[in-house]
């Protein structure tokens, strides 16, 4: 019960139910944003009515054809900058961003800053 209490005093400070929606909603978008807008870098291959605002997975893709390489690199350049817990399921692979009510929006922002930059020194 006490640990309840706190989860609901902490959902109040972010605005209730209303506002972590908002927050969801916002840091997923940044994500999606990033691989929709990467010209088939980023590839993230479940239909748009179907994505989940949490877990979001997608691969890398070097001329239509996903690069392992490159997304190892991602994931150890990613560790170097603090952002660690990014390695895809082992059974789909790639890299999966979980966006848990913990994650901030900044954080979020980072990430997808960190993203725009690794394809551009690797595109």
């Amino acid at each position: 019960i006490y640990v309840a209490n706190k989860m609901f005093d902490w959902t109040k400070q972010q605005g209730g139910l209303k506002g972590m929606n908002q927050h969801s909603e916002k840091k997923s978008s940044l994500v999606y944003e990033t691989i929709d807008e990467s010209n088939g870098f980023y590839v993230n291959s479940i239909e748009k009515k179907y994505r989940s605002r949490v877990n979001i997975p997608f691969r890398i893709l070097t001329n239509g054809v996903e690069n392992e390489k490159l997304e190892s690199l991602f994931l150890s350049e990613a560790i170097k900058s603090n952002m660690i817990e990014l390695k895809g399921h082992r059974a789909v692979g790639g890299i999966r961003v979980s966006l848990y009510n913990g994650m901030t929006p900044e954080e979020t922002k980072k990430l997808t800053n960190f993203m725009r930059t690794f394809q551009t020194n690797h595109s």
